[in-house]
């Protein structure tokens, strides 16, 4: 069986983690700051922190936000769970959008969803491919939307408009406006989740990108304070001899990131322009062998200052069936190859149905889902894995559709 998302866990990884182990030190320590200067170094952004997962690390920026009950958020209708269990955590309501062709939550919707009750927006780069963030910052300087903002913390007060919260957990190392994803949105939320293309098993990073009159740096400090309890020491320095006294300050989280998390990401980071170019690589071979058949559709890559990070490669098949995409994947999955769906709209699942979403107000949404296979994409597969993939692919459409 070809797997469908394994960890890249190389000899150097082990050892990362081995010498995390015999330091001594396994919870957040140098390591966790080792990794954060990694990412801020590839993404061109100064003040990276570091969590335990992205959902943590959203709510926790959306409670620094000072979101409040009746709060609005605007969110994609197609994207994981997390996105909008973030904003119920943090007190808030999702209002979801529906997305376009490329996945991402169509900007034309965006305008109409808003209201006074509006604190933020978390635009998704599914699979990788990035949103229009300029786009999405030209609605929200509009007059008439901008006249209608009612803020209701201190730091919204501060920004005077809504905020722009990239969830970025698919897209490290993609380019938006010819930089790397972190530059397009106010704050942006990456993942280190076990299938994503950088993994400390679970964790997260938040590029801080605020404008003025914001301190990036000072932010970043506040935040970290608040990622453990708000304890004005952490347990590293603590540890230094005579340096035992702290204080809590505030209503912090418990969030950290630990060391041995960060030893995984921290060993990737330093090869992950070979692994990126790997992933675009297997992208490629995908989009070059597929196109010629016409009941596919390939999935966005790259267009003008935009580049995807190639985290999924999301195939869509024309003029199908919910079903008959089922049936395709469990003859693929005959054949030794794992696939997958990305995402189940929101509105389908039980809890968010519960809550009054209808999936009829989605309807690209649910035409995305119910064309789309996800296929293996990861710097491990060799040239001839992926070559089966394809034939898989196609064999299991030709099993499936040739009984229509």
């Amino acid at each position: 069986m070809i797997p469908f998302s394994p960890p890249y866990i190389n000899q150097n990884v082990i050892d990362e983690v081995v010498d995390s182990l015999k330091s001594g030190w396994i919870t957040t320590g140098p390591k966790v700051k080792m990794l954060e200067d990694e990412v801020s170094d590839f993404i061109g952004i100064s003040n990276v922190l570091c969590v335990n997962s992205w959902t943590s690390g959203a709510i926790m920026i959306l409670k620094w936000l000072g979101l409040q009950e009746g709060d609005e958020v605007i969110i994609p209708a197609y994207t994981y769970s997390a996105t909008a269990l973030a904003v119920l955590h943090a007190g808030g309501t999702p209002v979801m959008v529906d997305v376009g062709n490329d996945f991402n939550i169509n900007v034309n919707r965006i305008e109409e969803a808003i209201t006074s009750r509006t604190k933020a927006i978390i635009p998704v780069d599914f699979a990788g491919y990035p949103c229009d963030y300029h786009a999405i910052y030209q609605i929200i300087a509009k007059g008439e939307v901008a006249s209608i903002f009612r803020p209701t913390s201190e730091v919204q007060e501060k920004l005077g408009r809504i905020l722009i919260l990239s969830d970025a957990a698919h897209s490290l190392g993609a380019i938006y406006n010819h930089k790397r994803v972190g530059h397009g949105a106010d704050i942006t939320i990456f993942s280190f989740h076990a299938v994503k293309n950088i993994t400390t098993a679970e964790g997260g990073a938040i590029a801080l990108n605020m404008p003025s009159p914001f301190s990036n740096e000072s932010l970043y400090t506040s935040l970290r304070m608040m990622t453990l309890n708000c304890q004005t020491k952490d347990a590293f320095t603590k540890t230094k001899g005579g340096n035992w006294k702290y204080d809590i300050i505030g209503l912090g989280m418990k969030i950290n990131m630990a060391d041995i998390n960060a030893a995984m990401g921290l060993s990737q980071m330093r090869e992950y322009d070979k692994l990126l170019n790997r992933r675009k690589e297997i992208f490629n071979s995908y989009s070059d062998a597929l196109e010629k058949y016409d009941w596919v559709l390939n999935p966005p890559m790259k267009s003008k200052g935009i580049e995807s990070s190639y985290h999924l490669f999301p195939l869509r098949i024309k003029s199908i069936t919910e079903e008959q995409r089922n049936h395709i994947i469990g003859e693929i999955t005959k054949l030794q190859v794992a696939v997958n769906v990305h995402f189940i709209p929101l509105p389908m699942l039980s809890y968010f149905k519960g809550l009054g979403y209808d999936i009829k107000n989605y309807p690209k949404a649910t035409e995305n889902y119910e064309m789309e296979i996800s296929l293996p994409i990861y710097p491990q597969l060799s040239d001839k894995d992926v070559d089966y993939i394809i034939d898989s692919v196609v064999m299991a459409y030709n099993t499936v559709m040739v009984q229509v």
